[in-house]
């Protein structure tokens, strides 16, 4: 069964800004967590067909591939390696969705699709999951916020003061 887990923040600049950041599908490294470098593999840079390697470190990595493409609003991105699916998935695909919010604001939506292989046993890692993946989720869109209002790569350091600063 395909599960969907999402996160939205707001970003302090106007959308036609975010998406000019966003566009640029080289920056992940920049606000994913645990991304240490990204690698554009195909021609193309952006629109659908483009793609990129991002790496956890030097030999690891996941392939995404652009299957959507809003202009100015957003992307879907399908995470693989060649022609199969991203570990542990079945299918897995992300999507980043933007829109308007006041005036100089973007409302920034993270969203993950995906379904596990190995049926029973699938579904057990699901349910034991699910909570990481949605911190995961969180993670993105809050270290999206703090690389774009800030235009510094966002640390494991700053994830966490932002998010202890939210709580208090």
């Amino acid at each position: 069964m395909t599960q969907e887990v999402s996160a939205q923040t707001v970003i302090d600049m106007p959308r036609p800004v975010v998406w000019e950041k966003l566009r640029d599908i080289s920056l992940a490294h920049n606000y994913v967590p645990g991304i240490v470098n990204t690698e554009v593999v195909s021609e193309q840079r952006q629109g659908v067909g483009a793609s990129r390697y991002v790496y956890r470190n030097r030999k690891s990595y996941i392939q995404e591939t652009v299957i959507e493409w809003d202009d100015g609003q957003g992307f879907t991105i399908r995470l693989h390696r060649g022609d199969k699916p991203a570990p542990p998935f079945r299918s897995a695909s992300f999507r980043y969705q933007l829109a308007d919010k006041e005036p100089d604001q973007t409302l920034f939506t993270a969203i993950l699709k995906y379904e596990m292989p190995w049926g029973a046993l699938g579904t057990w890692l699901e349910k034991k999951m699910k909570k990481v993946v949605a911190s995961t989720v969180s993670d993105v869109a809050i270290a999206m916020k703090l690389y774009y209002e800030t235009g510094q790569p966002t640390t494991a350091a700053a994830l966490k003061a932002y998010k202890a600063s939210v709580k208090s």
